[in-house]
């Protein structure tokens, strides 16, 4: 089952310095069907104004992976780590037992970024964070890890659950092909292009829902930079 989601049907919301859409239920969109997708639930497709961004606020039994598309995001903790992620590169923090965060983009042009929230295998725990570059030519025409809670993954950034988060630049003409778990749940977003999944069109921003395959082909129709994640 391959389910194309069109980002012009995505739940959203304006708020000026944040617009917002959501492939979930989020804040105030709630929509039944959509709650989720194994254990991934939250999947925000943000663009955030220059100077503005998320004050301070609580997380606690969440593992929160932000891929930055364009500009960059700094990063605040009550851990006491600051940081700066920019465009293509990917910060994670898993939230376990209460921490509190802020994200502002402090650029003068727009962020956009990908918000993931995974649901973690187990509650509580010390929370951390991390951050690390991921050259989008180490991607090229392939999926590279870039936040795992599998072994065998240790390049990439750690997180608490049975789940990875992948990204691939792929060029229009190129086939790779995805071997997934077919009792797991995949879903894989555009940043930018367009491309085939399994014979469906997927453009850019639109998320496509993948369970119950072991071998999807994904075929490049315009130059794309992919982000997927793999949950249980």
């Amino acid at each position: 089952m391959i389910e194309r989601r069109k980002f012009a049907e995505l739940g959203g919301a304006d708020h000026g310095w944040l617009k917002a859409k959501h492939h979930f239920s989020f804040a105030r969109y709630y929509d039944p069907s959509r709650m989720g997708w194994g254990a991934l639930r939250v999947w925000n497709d943000d663009e955030i104004a220059a100077g503005s961004g998320f004050p301070s606020h609580p997380h606690a039994d969440m593992e929160i992976i932000t891929y930055v598309r364009d500009g960059a995001i700094t990063h605040q903790d009550s851990m006491g780590n600051t940081g700066r992620t920019e465009a293509g590169d990917v910060q994670v923090m898993s939230a376990g037992s209460g921490v509190r965060h802020s994200e502002f983009n402090l650029e003068d042009e727009t962020t956009r970024l990908f918000q993931i929230w995974i649901e973690p295998t187990e509650s509580g725990g010390r929370p951390s964070w991390g951050a690390k570059q991921f050259p989008k030519g180490d991607r090229s025409g392939r999926f590279v890890t870039l936040a795992s809670g599998f072994d065998g993954d240790e390049e990439a950034l750690r997180i608490r659950a049975d789940a990875r988060v992948l990204g691939a630049t792929i060029k229009a003409g190129e086939r790779v092909t995805l071997t997934l778990d077919p009792i797991g749940h995949a879903y894989l977003v555009p940043a930018t292009g367009v491309l085939e999944v399994g014979g469906v069109r997927i453009e850019a921003r639109d998320g496509a829902a993948i369970h119950g395959e072991e071998a999807v082909e994904v075929v490049g129709v315009e130059d794309a930079e992919v982000v997927l994640v793999e949950a249980a």
